[in-house]
């Protein structure tokens, strides 16, 4: 179906997830927003050579930016090659900035990024507001998961 039809065309390609993210969080709300990148930082994000492991969002006056999170140095550039773990600015609208940040202020939570993916051409990045789980909410988790497992390897046979 295309946009015409009332469709959308968005070709979606995962390029690094966030798991841990997952784990340690409880997400509560999430957004999509784009990023302000180099071209060396382009040709690495498509090698799939990006690490979103500890990295946060963190806001500098009105703007969100990207800590932490690590993207290789491309080793076919030249001289003009990207810092691995620069401030990265986030591309949002402003009234989308503005809530998040307020959250943020209000309620206490954090906010990190869960996965970054091409859509349409263009690199996005998912992130999310999230609030800590405390040590037995990530045990209940991992049980959960065996569960599941264990099931899912009971249907095979």
């Amino acid at each position: 179906m295309n946009k015409a039809n009332g469709g959308s065309d968005s070709k979606i390609l995962i390029i690094a997830d966030n798991r841990k993210a997952r784990f340690d969080y409880q997400i509560i709300e999430t957004y999509e927003a784009g990023i302000s990148l180099k071209g060396s930082e382009v040709k690495s994000i498509r090698n799939k050579q990006v690490q979103l492991k500890d990295s946060y969002i963190s806001f500098v006056g009105d703007e969100a930016f990207l800590q932490n999170a690590h993207i290789s140095v491309y080793s076919a550039s030249s001289y003009n090659n990207h810092e691995p773990e620069r401030l990265r600015k986030l591309l949002m609208h402003r009234h989308q900035l503005d809530k998040i940040y307020g959250i943020i202020r209000e309620k206490g939570l954090s906010c990190v990024p869960l996965k970054m993916y091409f859509k349409n051409g263009r690199i996005k990045i998912e992130i999310a507001l999230v609030k800590g789980k405390k040590t037995h909410d990530k045990r209940q988790s991992i049980k959960e998961r065996d569960v599941n497992k264990s099931l899912r390897q009971q249907f095979r046979r």
